[in-house]
């Protein structure tokens, strides 16, 4: 534990950002879940909306450093893959 108030300070701040990039990569995994049960019910309407909301959320997450750029774009060139097939 530490004993040095800036050193307890830090410890609050981490715990902060660490539930905020927990919060931001379970909206991520989410997003595309939706995307990929709206794929998998061959709705093609439900998975463009879902697939610009995966979209937006790993833009998101790239910008605050939750995920890497290149992860990031493999994934959406995947989703757009799988997006193409339904049309």
């Amino acid at each position: 534990m530490a004993n040095i108030k800036s050193a307890k300070k830090r410890i609050k701040v981490i715990e902060t950002k660490t539930l905020r990039n927990k919060m931001l990569k379970s909206a991520l995994k989410t997003a595309i879940k939706k995307f990929e049960v709206a794929v998998d019910a061959k709705n093609a309407e439900d998975a463009k909306v879902a697939f610009a909301g995966a979209v937006r959320s790993l833009d998101m997450a790239t910008s605050k450093g939750i995920v890497h750029k290149n992860m990031a774009a493999r994934k959406k060139s995947r989703l757009a893959a799988k997006l193409k097939t339904l049309a």
